[in-house]
């Protein structure tokens, strides 16, 4: 019968019992790279507006989705979630899709999930995901990780595309200063949701045994 098993190191989807053919085992992954991309495009639609960058629980489902599936398959689903918005399925935030995204000040962001979401999956594959405090630090290096991406693309769009001329001091502003309280917000809920899978994981696993 398949058992969910505690491993030493590894990410919550480790937890689950690997399918002897290789075929399956495809199959498997799959599944878990498109289930990551739908709760990163669910959490994409809680959105408070605003202008260059929404805030949104993008940054939350990325380490979610990263600390679970761990590097491999959280890179990859959210590289499938870029694709997906890209090629025109309404996954981003206000349910928008499309090529014309790489022209949004907020893109760069969309591009700095995918080394997010693997460097929370790095963590996990160490068991750092284990310990609520641990994993806050993990999770929140890992938020810190779209930003350096998304803001100098941000001030790219904003100053060398639109025009706007903004400062060093504005792009900051806009770009990092409304994110900094609800990033730590979703990393503390992280910390506190992905250490509590594993003891329900390690809960069933004792009464297997």
């Amino acid at each position: 019968m398949s058992t969910l098993t505690v491993s030493p190191r590894g990410p919550l989807a480790g937890a689950l019992p690997r399918p002897s053919s290789r075929a399956r085992a495809f199959a498997l992954d799959a599944a878990l790279v498109v289930a990551g991309a739908a709760v990163v495009a669910l959490l994409a639609q809680a959105e408070i507006p605003l202008w260059p960058v929404p805030i949104t629980g993008q940054t939350l489902a990325v380490v979610l989705v990263g600390a679970s599936l761990g590097v491999r398959r959280g890179g990859m689903a959210l590289l499938t979630y870029l694709l997906a918005g890209l090629a025109g399925l309404p996954v981003f935030a206000g349910f928008s899709g499309s090529i014309a995204a790489v022209a949004s000040p907020s893109f760069g962001f969309i591009v700095g999930f995918i080394p997010a979401a693997m460097v929370a999956g790095y963590a996990a594959q160490r068991a750092w995901d284990r310990r609520p405090l641990i994993a806050f630090a993990a999770f929140v290096a890992a938020s810190i990780v779209p930003f350096l991406i998304g803001v100098p693309y941000m001030a790219f769009i904003l100053n060398t595309v639109m025009g706007a001329e903004l400062s060093v001091a504005q792009i900051f502003a806009a770009g990092v200063t409304p994110f900094i309280v609800g990033g730590l917000i979703k990393a503390a809920i992280a910390a506190a949701v992905i250490p509590l899978a594993w003891r329900g994981v390690a809960a069933l696993d004792r009464d297997r045994d």
